[in-house]
């Protein structure tokens, strides 16, 4: 059985208990309700393009005898997810001919958008890349990712808008399945319909179909209507394009950058995960250099750490029911922070596969958690006026923190040894929870602009109106 059949299995496996606690637990009930179960969908169409983008792509490249040094363009590829928030303000508010009559501003932009990446994605899968032949490939591989990023500007901002407040935390735990399985479709399924050792359709054949991934959102979003969208001028007879440009481009930051302890908040979003992120990007080298071998990695990271992270994300939402917003943000940033302990453990201990299982899972586990938490804040604090924008903000700061303030990692591993480096990304982890417990303190951790009190805003937050 294919390590992927088995991470499905796992998946499934997941899914199943999941739906097995929501009829027995209170707190997973939400698992069940319409909302939730859409922005899975939603998630699948969401996660697809990136792999297709990153891990399909190099593979498929190395595969067609493109150098190393080409392949690593790759990485670049992920800069329109880290600056989508300067082309967001459009996608908020410019309405489309037509098509935002019939559907609404959300799923306008989304049929828009998608029916632009499929034609980028046949094309990129089309382009036949040979070595000193890469014109045609890298334009629809620049083309897709644009798009990609586009996408993820409108769903994030329909799925916040489509969630009822009591729905949020297991709507984004949703989403991450669906995200996961949008992975698995553009990874393994893609190399399979491609590959001589699958159907050996071929690349253009492959990436093709794979397109065809769009259609869950679509389903998604007929099921679930038009959302919540605000348009502030909707019974105005006429505005001029100052007022228009003012709205769309100026008020979302506006608005955002005027709320109380609004640049700690995004200080915090910039940090937050930089020490798990420094971890994340050094762990495979680290496994090599212990000799471990590629069937321990495979086994320990892609299925026991698959299920774990799994595992975390499914439990982040009940996290935040049982602990409230800020203490759930509190405690999975120090468990997140503290599970790299177990990788200075490993460091030490050498080729042990079973400490190499406990240290991944335990990593996976609390990431997971981690995830949802953090995601659920994210989409909390975005003004259903302004969603797409100001999502789009916060997650581009995020994006930012976790690709480049985290990029050192590599001269930090060299320079102190591997077990110092962990002990490192645990010290890189204390500003952000120091942050954390700052705006706890001031009572800056609500869970949402629409519901701006909760009973942990922190032990100093002002009086209610």
């Amino acid at each position: 059985m294919s390590v992927d059949l088995i991470r499905f299995v796992i998946f499934v496996g997941v899914l199943l208990g999941l739906g097995l606690l929501a009829t027995r637990i209170p707190s997973f009930r939400p698992y069940l309700r319409k909302n939730p179960l859409i922005t899975f969908l939603l998630g699948i169409s969401s996660g697809f393009p990136l792999t297709l983008l990153v891990a399909t792509m190099t593979f498929w490249l190395a595969k067609v005898g493109i150098d190393t040094a080409t392949i690593g363009f790759a990485v670049a590829l992920g800069t329109p997810y880290t600056i989508k928030f300067l082309w967001a303000p459009l996608v908020d508010k410019l309405p489309i001919p037509v098509l935002t009559r019939l559907f609404g501003q959300r799923r306008s932009w989304l049929y828009l958008v998608q029916g632009l990446l499929f034609v980028s994605i046949w094309q990129l899968g089309a382009s036949d890349p040979q070595p000193g032949h890469l014109g045609p490939f890298i334009f629809w591989a620049i083309a897709t990712a644009f798009l990609s990023a586009t996408q993820d500007i409108v769903i994030d901002a329909y799925r916040i808008e489509i969630l009822e407040e009591d729905e949020f935390a297991h709507g984004t735990a949703t989403n991450q399945f669906g995200y996961r399985t949008g992975n698995l479709i553009a990874g393994a399924g893609t190399v399979y319909l491609a590959s001589n050792e699958g159907l050996g359709l071929g690349w253009a054949l492959g990436y093709g179909l794979t397109a065809f991934a769009i259609i869950p959102a679509i389903i998604g979003s007929l099921l679930a209507g038009p959302g919540k969208y605000v348009d502030r001028f909707a019974q105005a007879q006429s505005i001029s394009a100052g007022q228009w440009l003012l709205e769309t481009v100026v008020n979302p930051f506006r608005e955002f950058l005027g709320r109380h302890g609004a640049f700690l908040v995004l200080g915090f979003v910039l940090i937050y995960k930089v020490g798990d992120a420094m971890g994340q990007t050094m762990l495979a080298p680290m496994i090599v250099d212990l000799g471990f071998a590629d069937l321990d990695y495979v086994s320990a990271n892609k299925l026991w750490g698959f299920g774990a992270l799994i595992l975390g994300s499914a439990l982040g939402a009940p996290f935040i029911l049982w602990l409230g917003m800020g203490r759930a943000l509190l405690i999975s940033g120090l468990l997140m922070m503290f599970s790299n302990v177990m990788f200075m453990i490993l460091s030490v201990s050498g080729n042990n596969y079973w400490m190499l299982v406990a240290a991944i899972g335990t990593e996976n586990v609390t990431s997971g958690i981690g995830l949802t938490v953090f995601a659920t804040y994210l989409s909390g604090l975005s003004s259903l006026a302004y969603t797409a924008t100001q999502f789009a903000l916060l997650s581009s700061f995020a994006a930012f923190g976790r690709t480049w303030l985290a990029s050192p990692a590599g001269v930090i591993a060299e320079r102190l040894g591997w077990t110092w480096f962990w002990g490192f990304t645990i010290v890189a982890a204390i500003p952000g929870m120091l942050l954390l417990w700052l705006m706890w303190r001031k009572g800056y951790l609500v869970q949402s602009i629409r519901q701006p009190s909760t009973e942990d805003d922190g032990p100093e937050a002002p009086a209610k109106a």
